[in-house]
């Protein structure tokens, strides 16, 4: 190895010891340990640790081909010792600034994406629903009045139609001898009253399905 390798890597292996102090400040910073389950601290720390060795050697490999001698660590050591007494306060001001510089303008482009988009659709969305209600409510208040009038109409030409067949029908009735039409009575009685029992069965029947169903 030359003293040219010699000197890139040292330089190299003290800034990746300086960005591994930034990266754990980093990485601390959003984890909120207390916050986060045993085994899930666990696993991240795992991971964080695997990702800076294979970053570390990543760079000792396109340095000098991965050749590790003892300079490295301390140069590793030196650049970590040098970020936490020179940088570290530094950094996380300005780690902070950006976090605050993020968080606003994500809020800034949530509240621009309310009032450009989400409220004029949801205007539109009430101002249409608004408008077929009342159009249907509209519409049912003219079906009604129409239903009334057609209704009447329709009373009126029966009562019209009906009278003079009632009158007929009760002169008729009248000259029919007395025991024909005591016949038919005690035969129109008795089948008003089965239908009437028919439909108090039926009731009955819909009461016990109710108290079965409300048990």
């Amino acid at each position: 190895m030359t003293l040219t390798t010699q000197f890139y890597t040292m330089l190299s292996m003290i800034g990746m010891g300086a960005l591994f102090g930034a990266s754990l400040d980093t990485y601390n910073r959003f984890l909120n340990r207390s916050q986060r389950k045993r085994w899930l601290v666990f696993l991240n720390d795992l991971l964080f640790w695997i990702y800076q060795a294979l970053a570390i050697f990543y760079i000792l490999f396109s340095v000098n081909y991965g050749e590790l001698r003892f300079y490295i660590f301390i140069a590793l050591l030196c650049g970590f010792a040098g970020y936490q007494a020179l940088l570290k306060q530094a950094y996380l001001r300005l780690l902070e600034k950006l976090i605050l510089f993020v968080i606003s303008l994500y809020n800034f482009f949530v509240s621009m994406v309310k009032k450009l988009v989400y409220s004029p659709i949801k205007w539109i969305v009430v101002l249409l629903i608004t408008l077929v209600l009342s159009l249907a409510k509209g519409l049912w208040k003219t079906a009604a009045f129409l239903f009334k009038i057609v209704y009447s109409i329709l009373k009126w030409m029966f009562k019209l139609v009906w009278s003079p067949i009632w009158w007929i029908l009760k002169g008729i009735w009248n000259l029919l001898p007395n025991y024909l039409t005591k016949r038919v009575e005690k035969l129109y009685n008795k089948m008003a009253g089965i239908m009437t029992f028919n439909i108090k069965k039926i009731y009955r029947v819909i009461e016990k399905v109710k108290k079965r169903f409300k048990k």
